[in-house]
């Protein structure tokens, strides 16, 4: 391409294979679109489904409600963080139909594998083994998709695929509940292999996956920048994509972390030590505090490879460091849209098993006439259906409300973003201090339809604040917010609280003392997002970036 040439979005390009590439914005980027939100419905089956199962693992299992919002959480949310920062870079300098095709396997694979587990311990390392593979679809689809959509178009489409989030999310407890009781019905006593009704659910959902990577793979690779009126970035051969791999690895897995610091300087390893050390105590004065080992040791190891990660990408790579690390407005929407997940996954989770305890079984238990909505295959079908049907929506709306907001002012998306906070509190209040079993319901619908309109806006935020180039480790860092700290943290908080008290109501009201860290953190960013956004080519070229 002639250097002196701007690209205009509707250009036609040329593709790997020579042939051209259909235009941004026309049939075949809804094509890609409608199959990433399949890929993302497929994705929160996997990852959700344990939501509807957690009342029978546990009884199996024997394990405590803390252990459940580990499982739920932390095991899967840690490794995805963790990984999602070396496949991030990845997708920045590969061909991200093809990883998104492995991790779609790797993930399935993991989820059917759970069928098969016996113990806390291996279900706990099947679920990482869900979160290293479900790392390659964020980074992947989000990066792909702002290459496939115009700028003004992005919030709309990111929202449209983030929708899956939540189809994924309802259709695993239908799903769930079905399989259940097909399964124990059929086979009371166990069926092949000993397997019962929790276990058959989690292969269910994890083989259909495999097939559906073999469709990801078909797809054509988008032109990088286009969208954007942009000259592709230079590519990298394939050695250095090789070797740049590995290094944002090693940057990230302890204890090559050490090595890699240390080939970076004296200085660049003590601060990595000292970090190290400031970690570990933390680390320790948890566990004593709380006697959650694994809990602080996964979340432990998972801050350390963070740190390890901004302190390696800020000599390798100075213009993403600037962007990400380097722009306050870019952490603290990581960090007060990672706040809003941390309600929002804790909520999403933990709304079947409460209804169950609280409702639905001592209903059954009392010999007492049941109401239609008050059996299992109800709950999960008023659950599934409302969560999938209210997450969609609000999803969507945000992401429309968000882009027509930006129009009118730079910060506009800021705005909208806030309302997944503010409206849904009080319907938490109310969903889990009710007695009645239709109430509980009731309230949900709400919760979820407010509390979903943040997921566009935030994706759209943090992939405007950097270059096309970077999308893939921006979409990493910003799951750091929203896997790390929402998903590793809010569940298990929640099962935490419930295990103190002894009730899972506290636990999840306990959630709301997160709001003011929200707002606080929103509230800088709509100050400062103006700034940062008509500043970045300015940062990004002062830090070394060619332009």
């Amino acid at each position: 391409m002639d250097q002196q040439h701007k690209p205009d979005a509707g250009d036609i390009a040329p593709t790997e294979n020579g042939t051209n590439m259909p235009p941004v914005g026309g049939p075949y980027a809804w094509y890609v679109l409608a199959l990433m939100v399949l890929v993302y419905v497929m994705n929160f089956i996997d990852r959700q489904i344990l939501s509807i199962l957690a009342e029978d693992i546990k009884r199996d299992l024997n394990l405590t409600d803390a252990q459940l919002g580990f499982l739920y959480g932390t095991a899967f949310a840690v490794f995805y963080a963790l990984f999602g920062i070396p496949i991030g870079r990845l997708a920045d300098n590969w061909v991200r139909t093809r990883l998104l095709a492995i991790g779609l396997t790797l993930w399935s694979g993991m989820t059917a594998l759970s069928g098969l587990a016996g113990s806390f311990s291996q279900l706990s390392l099947a679920r990482i083994g869900v979160g290293v593979g479900e790392a390659a679809a964020g980074p992947s689809a989000y990066s792909m998709i702002s290459d496939w959509f115009p700028k003004a178009r992005r919030a709309t489409a990111l929202s449209i695929y983030a929708a899956g989030l939540y189809l994924g999310g309802g259709v695993s407890l239908l799903i769930g509940a079905v399989v259940v009781k097909g399964w124990n019905a059929a086979y009371p006593g166990g069926g092949p292999l000993g397997l019962v009704g929790w276990q058959a659910a989690f292969m269910a959902v994890g083989i259909p996956g495999l097939l559906l990577a073999l469709w990801v793979s078909t797809l054509i690779e988008p032109q990088r920048g286009r969208a954007d009126g942009l000259p592709p970035p230079v590519p990298l051969p394939g050695k250095t994509i090789v070797r740049n791999f590995f290094a944002d690895m090693a940057s990230v897995i302890p204890p090559f972390t050490l090595v890699n610091m240390a080939l970076l300087g004296r200085r660049a390893f003590l601060g990595n030590v000292a970090a190290l050390a400031l970690v570990a105590g933390l680390v320790a004065a948890l566990v004593t505090l709380t006697g959650e080992i694994p809990q602080f040791l996964a979340v432990g190891t998972g801050l350390y490879a963070v740190i390890s990660w901004a302190q390696s990408i800020r000599h390798r790579d100075p213009a993403t460091y600037e962007l990400i690390w380097g722009t306050p407005a870019f952490v603290l929407t990581i960090i007060g849209f990672g706040s809003i997940s941390f309600v929002g996954y804790s909520v999403g989770f933990w709304a079947a098993p409460y209804a169950l305890r609280h409702f639905v079984e001592p209903m059954l238990a009392s010999g007492q006439p049941v109401p239609w909505y008050g059996t299992r295959e109800a709950a999960a079908f008023i659950l599934g259906g409302g969560g999938a049907l209210g997450g969609f929506v609000g999803t969507i709306l945000g992401g429309v409300l968000g882009d027509y907001a930006k129009q009118r002012h730079p910060s506009g998306r800021i705005i909208v973003g806030s309302l997944a906070t503010l409206v849904p509190a009080p319907f938490i209040w109310l969903q889990y201090t009710t007695t009645d079993l239709g109430s509980f319901f009731l309230w949900f619908l709400p919760t979820t339809v407010f509390g979903s309109m943040y997921v566009g806006v935030a994706a759209a935020t943090t992939q405007d604040l950097v270059m096309p180039r970077m999308r893939g480790a921006a979409t990493a860092t910003f799951f750091i917010g929203t896997t790390l700290f929402g998903l590793g943290f809010g569940p298990w908080f929640t099962g935490f609280v419930s295990k103190l008290s002894g009730d899972l109501a506290t636990g999840v009201l306990a959630l709301l003392l997160m709001m003011p860290v929200t707002l606080g953190c929103l509230w800088f960013v709509y100050r400062n997002l103006p700034a940062a956004e008509a500043t970045r080519v300015e940062r990004a070229r002062a830090a070394g970036e060619i332009i």
